[in-house]
Parts: C-alpha cells; structure tokens; sequence
C-alpha cells in the first residue's frame, strides 16, 4: 500500500512538473539565443485560455493545443520585434508582456470559467512499459502531451550539441558579432528562437487546461512560468537538466497532497502550498552562486540587444 503512494507520488510529479517542463526548454530556445524573455507566464496564460475555447468549440484538443501554440507564438513575436528590432529593454518589456497576457487571458476566458471541457487528454498506457514494475506506473502511464516531452528533451540536447545549427544557436548567444562575421543571421535566429521558445510556453499553457486540470480558471498557471525562468538557471540552459528540475518542482507540488493525505500532523494547506515556490527561491540562491564560483552560466550576450553597427 505504501509503495503504490509513492508510485502515484512520483507519477504525479511527472504530470505536474510537465508544464514547468514545456516553458523551461522555450525559455532556454530563447536565452541561448541571448534573448532574456520574461513574459513566459503571459505566454503560458494565453496559451491555457485559446486552447480551452478553441478545444471547447470544437471538441478537439489537438485542435486547441496547435491554436495555443499559435497564441503563444504570436505574443512572443511581438516580444521579439520589440526587443530584437527595436532594441526595447528586454527586462520590461517580458514584465509588461506577462502583464499583457494576464490580462487578455483573463478578458478572453471570462465566458467560460466553469464551463466543462467535452474531450480532453486522457492517460494512454503504453503497452509493455506500462507493465514493467515501478517504472512503468511512474513513467508509461501518461497523457500524450507528457510524452511528447519525452521526446522533445532528448532531440532538443542532441540539436544543441551534436549540430551545426545548434552551434550556431550558442554562437549567437555567446558573441553574436563573431557569429555575424562569420555569415550568420543573429537576428533571423533570435526572432526563430524566441518566436519557437514563446509556443512551447504556449504548451505548457494549454497543458494545464487541456490535460492537467481540463477546465479555465483566470491565472490558472499560478507562478509556474516564473518557475520555469528560474529553473532555466539552475539547469544551467541544459534541456536534459531542465527535465529533472521541473519533475523535482513537480514532485515537491504533488508531494504537499501526499503530506495532506498522509501526516497525522495537522499542518496547514496553505504552508504546504508554499513549499514549490520556497523551493524556487532556495534553488534559485544557489544555482546563481554556483555559476558565479564555476564560471558556467548565461551565454554571454543574455539581454544584450544586438547592433551590427557597434561591432
């Protein structure tokens, strides 16, 4: 009996831990680009709500998670022309387009606050793994959005390091004007980046109001695209890295259900609530003093607007 709770502990982090997952890999697209993007909460609400109405018109959810992608995709171009084009203040302009998404997202879902969701994504065990002991319980018995994660981290590693335009996706956060003299288009990459990097927070998004809690509650997402930036950090702008820090984040938000259910303590919803974010800001501390002591941390250019003139 105590084993299964923590088989459904552990599953449950995965589950949780997988929107957190989705904007942490956009935001590290971004950031190795040399683009600080902090609207990813305004990203990921626009995402949840377009998602919801569009999944609950038509009663497709893939139909709602590509609209949410699409969204989301559109906000971070806005984002990028501002900050790439413009050379707006990166720092201010990711708050006011947070401030923007929280906005519209609560404007635009309104109307369908308590309205249920016809057809959302359910768990699919996958045949085999799904029986296999320990693992396949904790792992193999998803919803498709979590698995396509699966997939997602590894290509996103092996494009980062064993490519040539994944080099030059380092390159361009590093020293975009080496990058420049040696023929490649900072600003077409960074607005790619950034634009690819704004959908995968648009599915973190829909995730949450297509499969996690099928359903729109204004600012459903509740910090986690906060999370996710500071995450970024303490995966040292790693995919593989971003996977085990956003299922610890999960497992610390599944585990204050377990600690519910389970202590004879009476300890109150509310501090339990608390503990994903307290972990953030502990994680947060000292992800930053160690990329100080070792000297591996942001790519050089990170916020630096880039101007071919000054090279």
């Amino acid at each position: 009996m105590e084993n299964s709770v923590w088989i459904a502990t552990l599953a449950a982090a995965i589950t949780a831990g997988t929107p957190i997952l989705y904007a942490a890999l956009g935001e590290i697209l971004a950031e190795r680009a040399g683009v600080l993007n902090l609207g990813v909460e305004g990203m990921m609400l626009v995402g949840a709500v377009t998602g919801f109405m569009v999944a609950v018109r038509t009663g497709n959810p893939w139909l709602g998670f590509l609209v949410a992608l699409l969204a989301a995709g559109l906000m971070a171009a806005i984002f990028a022309f501002l900050t790439i084009t413009l050379r707006a203040n990166q720092v201010v302009t990711g708050l006011a387009l947070t401030m923007f998404g929280t906005g519209l997202s609560g404007f635009l879902g309104k109307p369908y606050v308590g309205i249920p969701l016809p057809l959302s994504f359910k768990p699919v065990a996958i045949p085999f793994l799904a029986d296999i002991p320990l693992i396949g319980p904790v792992l193999f018995r998803h919803d498709p959005l979590v698995y396509l994660t699966y997939v997602l981290v590894p290509l996103l590693w092996y494009y980062f390091y064993r490519t040539r335009p994944g080099l030059n996706l380092r390159a361009v956060g590093e020293n975009p004007a080496a990058a420049d003299a040696l023929g490649v288009n900072v600003f077409a990459l960074r607005y790619i980046y950034v634009i690819i990097g704004g959908m995968l927070a648009g599915a973190g998004g829909a995730f949450l109001s297509l499969a996690y809690a099928p359903s729109w509650l204004e600012n459903m997402t509740a910090g986690r695209g906060w999370i996710a930036v500071a995450l970024v950090i303490f995966a040292v702008w790693d995919p593989v890295k971003a996977l085990l820090g956003s299922y610890l984040f999960g497992g610390v938000d599944a585990l204050t259900y377990t600690l519910q259910a389970a202590t004879k303590i009476a300890v109150p919803s509310f501090f339990l609530k608390m503990l994903p974010y307290i972990l953030t800001l502990v994680v947060l501390i000292i992800a930053t003093r160690q990329t100080l002591v070792k000297h591996i941390g942001a790519p050089g250019a990170l916020s630096i607007p880039y101007d071919r003139e000054e090279r």
